[in-house]
């Protein structure tokens, strides 16, 4: 403890904590009321806090803890990190008292919400309490230099500053301490969890990942080592299994993750991903009623958008830890059911989906591999838990307006909870296309099959309070199509079963899309569709009405309907070739080393790169090239970072420079195309478009006869629009981590176009 007092001079005077020294240069003083004792800060390092952390170095290496909770009695080798600890005590008794609403001895820290969108600080159990901020220019250069200014602050060591924090996310100190407790370290362990540990070594389900209700509970290990012969194989195995585990816990230590940084994540996890990623609801999530390896993910995810450097390197660490939890307590997992859960193992899916959504986009290539081997996990998790049987909500249960708090939360949460089930689910599809699509696989399930409802609409699911839910409740239809029954409208010849929904929320389109993808991976390098699977011109067809779906829809914003567009023109630009085996057949033909496409698949045959680049089909795909650009130019930097962004980005990169190697590199495209025209031939459906295509630019273009503007249209140099995607990837690079890989193969293509 330090201490003040007088020296004979008459000065004040600090005292060293550890050997009782006294120093004259304290600059001012503060009563830290939460502990009852006087610390010590100012702004620059002092003789006595270099040499208090003098104490600190031999303390780590001694492994002395002289400091000691007076409530539990649990020593710390640090005074900070035994005043973070004695917090938690007083925030359990506020919690008592007070289990909704935060405490007010700790207010929320408005001034870490970030700037461009609502920021929403919560309550000690994770409720929302709504709070709006406008974005401001000063705002964006705040953030980082915000993110930096916290993690050096408690990155301090004995002698460092430390400001008291009220996280917007309180429960993450907790989080903080179960993960670097040294009573916890070895508890990680990597392998499947078949073995039968010893009892002096407590496996990874003692973090109690299948009852999260408490951070505290431990559970009991797995069992005591069996008798016999294998007594000392086993034993030899269970030490290998330690040490390996002990690496992955060392990492996040040496990463100095702290608590703050763990409630910047989650906080930028749900104001910057969810918008884009709507899986999660936000306003009846409850943070100690998660599972921690559910918590690493989201925290691993909402890391990416933040400023500092070893963000990336800290949320890598945290991915690991998650993947490690789940590999080795996926049993316990799979059991676990929440308050409101129809069915066991949601939390375990949604863990599995957004280490997934991490992985898949990660800038490390194991990290990738280990995402992709372990895709196709969640959809076999699902049905073993019944997830894809479960009854939807019956609006039947709807209460009224008049009805008690109590009833209202009730049911508000219980719908929450089967929406949130199905839509880890739905996400699962689109992730499962978007994977296979880089990888030129098919997909890991049968999309069109899907026997899942749509989603309901976004501005039900983003309701801030019951009763706002109730009164949009009342507004919606009593039965949701599945997915199944409107892909098969979408490809029957009457198109009568069930006409396409102006109002399909942004998820279900997603969904729909991803069908789509699905079906021409099912296809081979000449076009050869497996039975049963619609020829390409009967999926062009269909996606020419989903567009028309998708412009009328009156629900979506148009940053919504942009990111949406993107996809589309992803998928349609596959009808005519496909993007991921051009990339291999380029790369190959170059001799230049990719890790995305096809993994280390060698094409199955050459293309005739001149010949394809003056064909009508690369002319198509090249118009949703520049589509694909254009958009990504007019997306919003706060919706600029959806999961399928890099993937199409890359695309029409590979368009651009198959046609700049070819040598069309100045191409005259026309002004305004008709997407309907782009994607139908000339005879393909002469019923409803007629001669419609021969006199318009769009058909002139495809027909090779828009040649400059003399013959109408514009004109773009191609290898310019090259150069500058180099921009638009390192923006994505500071996001999704692949694009680094994308950005480093792009720009040897360009040095092969000059």
């Amino acid at each position: 403890m330090t201490t003040t007092g007088s020296m004979a001079d008459g000065t004040r005077k600090s005292v060293c904590k550890v050997c009782q020294k006294a120093f004259s240069k304290a600059e001012h003083l503060r009563v830290d009321l939460s502990s009852c004792e006087i610390h010590v800060f100012i702004s620059k390092l002092t003789i006595k806090q270099r040499h208090e952390r003098s104490h600190t170095l031999v303390l780590k290496d001694t492994g002395s803890k002289p400091f000691v909770c007076k409530q539990c009695r649990r020593p710390f080798a640090r005074q900070d990190a035994l005043i973070r600890h004695e917090r938690l005590h007083t925030r359990s008794s506020n919690k008592n008292a007070s289990p909704i609403s935060p405490s007010a001895s700790e207010p929320t820290r408005v001034d870490s919400v970030s700037p461009w969108q609502d920021g929403e600080s919560h309550g000690h159990d994770g409720t929302a309490v709504a709070a709006m901020q406008t974005p401001t220019t000063q705002d964006h250069a705040w953030m980082g230099s915000q993110s930096a200014d916290v993690s050096g602050l408690h990155h301090s060591g004995a002698g460092g500053t430390e400001l008291d924090f009220g996280l917007i996310w309180p429960d993450a100190e907790e989080l903080f301490q179960t993960i670097m407790s040294s009573d916890t370290s070895d508890q990680w362990q990597i392998p499947l969890g078949t073995l039968p540990f010893p009892s002096t070594v407590q496996p990874l389900s003692s973090l109690n990942f299948d009852s999260p209700g408490s951070f505290d509970d431990r559970g009991s290990s797995i069992g005591t080592l069996p008798s016999g012969e294998g007594h000392q194989a086993v034993r030899d195995v269970t030490e290998m299994v330690t040490a390996s585990s002990s690496n992955v816990t060392a990492a996040v230590k040496a990463t100095s993750i702290t608590s703050v940084f763990l409630d910047e994540c989650l906080h930028m996890f749900f104001a910057r991903f969810i918008p884009t990623f709507p899986i999660l609801h936000r306003a009846t999530f409850v943070f100690r009623e998660c599972a921690h390896p559910l918590l690493l993910n989201a925290i691993a995810i909402g890391s990416l958008y933040l400023g500092p450097k070893d963000s990336v390197a800290k949320g890598e660490a945290l991915w690991r830890l998650a993947h490690t939890a789940v590999a080795t307590s996926w049993q316990s997992l799979i059991t676990h059911r929440g308050p409101y859960d129809v069915c066991k193992g949601v939390q375990l899916v949604i863990t599995a989906l957004l280490g997934q959504v991490y992985g898949a986009l990660s800038k490390n290539r194991a990290i990738r591999t280990t995402s992709q081997v372990f895709r196709a996990l969640g959809f076999f998790w699902a049905r073993h838990c019944g997830m894809f049987d479960s009854e939807p909500w019956n609006l039947e249960n709807l209460p009224s307006l008049s009805a008690s708090n109590v009833e209202k939360e009730h049911h508000w949460r219980s719908w929450a909870a089967r929406e949130i089930q199905q839509r880890a689910i739905l996400a699962y599809y689109i992730l499962d296309g978007i994977v296979a699509q880089m990888s030129g696989d098919s997909t890991s399930v049968r999309h069109v099959a899907n026997p899942l409802t749509l989603s309901c609409d976004d501005t039900t699911f983003n309701a801030s309070t019951a009763d706002e839910w109730i009164v949009l409740m009342r507004s919606q239809t009593t039965e949701q199509p599945s997915f199944r029954l409107i892909f098969r409208s979408l490809f029957s010849p009457s198109n009568t079963s069930y006409p396409l929904n102006p109002t399909f929320s942004v998820l279900s389109l997603r969904v729909i899309l991803e069908g789509f993808q699905s079906l021409i991976l099912d296809c081979d390098e000449n076009n050869v569709a497996t039975v049963g699977v619609p020829a390409r011109s009967d999926v062009r067809k269909a996606l020419a009405q989903l567009h028309e779906s998708i412009n009328i829809n009156t629900q979506l914003s148009s940053s919504e309907k942009l990111e949406i567009l993107l996809r589309w023109h992803t998928i349609s630009l596959d009808t005519v070739t496909n993007s991921s085996l051009l990339c291999s057949q380029v790369c190959s033909s170059y001799g230049i080393a990719q890790h995305l496409c096809g993994g280390n698949k060698a094409p199955k045959f050459r293309l005739d790169l001149v010949k394809w680049a003056n064909s009508a089909d690369a002319r198509r795909a090249l118009l949703h090239a520049v589509a694909i650009q254009d958009i990504v130019e007019q997306l919003p930097r706060g919706r600029a970072h959806v999961i399928h962004m890099p993937s199409s980005l890359f695309a029409a990169s590979i368009i651009y420079t198959v046609f700049s190697l070819a040598g069309v590199v100045s191409v005259c495209f026309p002004r305004a195309p008709i997407w309907r025209e782009v994607l139908l031939s000339q005879g393909e459906d002469d019923v409803l478009f007629g001669d419609m295509m021969s006199g318009s630019e769009t058909s002139r273009y495809i027909r090779g006869e828009l040649r400059g503007p003399n013959t109408g249209g514009t004109t773009r140099n191609l290898l310019y629009e090259l150069n500058s995607m180099q921009k638009l990837f390192r923006c994505l690079i500071s996001q999704w981590g692949i694009a680094h890989d994308m950005k480093d193969i792009v720009d040897e293509w360009i040095s092969l176009c000059h």
